[in-house]
């Protein structure tokens, strides 16, 4: 088969611009929404239901279903817990379904709901997403959430260090400039992504709200090999 299409989708207010029933979308939210899926399935947790509208959410508490949601990186009052990485540790998580709701990232789930297959993707399972897309003989678009519909850079470098290794394997082609951008500005930022961060304008309000202990944590590469994937209305652990 001939080479498959890459394109990098900057915001959620431009997917309609990238849909493809085809296609698979990876979906991105770097600060913090698709690291903190990776790292609740690293850690044993059974399923997530994403949750767009806080009130669901109020009705999965109710049903006893363990919650993590918030608001602009403020956690909701029902809450079990927030968006950081660090709050799916396995003594909370691991056989737990836990419905997840988030400012952007749990959103862009529903929005992508058209493609083929729907992923999460992050730098902590970037060898074994790119392993995996590089396999499946589809076009891919990696779904960048953005902040409230405007484009972000942690989002874009994460995309750009996907969609680099997705070129490199020969499997892929692309005419989307945004595909070249995202790529440019990794080269930039992978001689040491934490500090090129800085300039982010997420960065500066994780630190403003004290939210910022993950950062560096949010940008490691291969923490685990796990690829969340949409299932029906929830996500599970690819293979499990």
């Amino acid at each position: 088969m001939g080479k498959k299409n890459l394109e990098v989708c900057f915001s959620p207010a431009l997917f309609r611009r990238f849909e493809n029933p085809e296609s698979i979308v990876v979906i991105i939210d770097v600060f913090r929404a698709s690291s903190a899926i990776c790292t609740a399935f690293e850690n044993g947790a059974e399923a997530i239901i994403p949750v767009a509208e806080v009130e669901e959410a109020r009705e999965h508490k109710t049903k006893g279903v363990l919650v993590a949601a918030e608001r602009d990186g403020n956690v909701l009052d029902f809450a079990d817990f927030g968006n950081s990485p660090f709050n799916f540790t396995r003594e909370k998580v691991e056989g737990r379904t836990i419905a997840y709701s988030t400012t952007n990232g749990t959103q862009l789930i529903n929005i992508a709901s058209s493609a083929h297959t729907v992923v999460i993707g992050a730098f902590l399972n970037i060898s074994a997403l790119c392993g995996w897309l590089t396999e499946q003989e589809r076009d891919v678009v990696l779904f960048c959430a953005g902040w409230k519909d405007k484009f972000n850079l942690e989002d874009t470098i994460c995309a750009g260090a996907i969609g680099e290794r997705l070129m490199e394997s020969g499997k892929f082609l692309t005419i989307c400039d945004s595909l070249h951008a995202s790529i440019d500005l990794w080269s930039m930022a992978k001689g040491d992504p934490p500090a090129y961060i800085e300039k982010a304008a997420q960065r500066s309000r994780l630190r403003a709200k004290g939210l910022d202990d993950c950062i560096e944590f949010c940008l490691q590469p291969d923490f685990t090999k796990i690829i969340p994937v949409k299932e029906n209305k929830i996500l599970k652990a690819m293979g499990k």
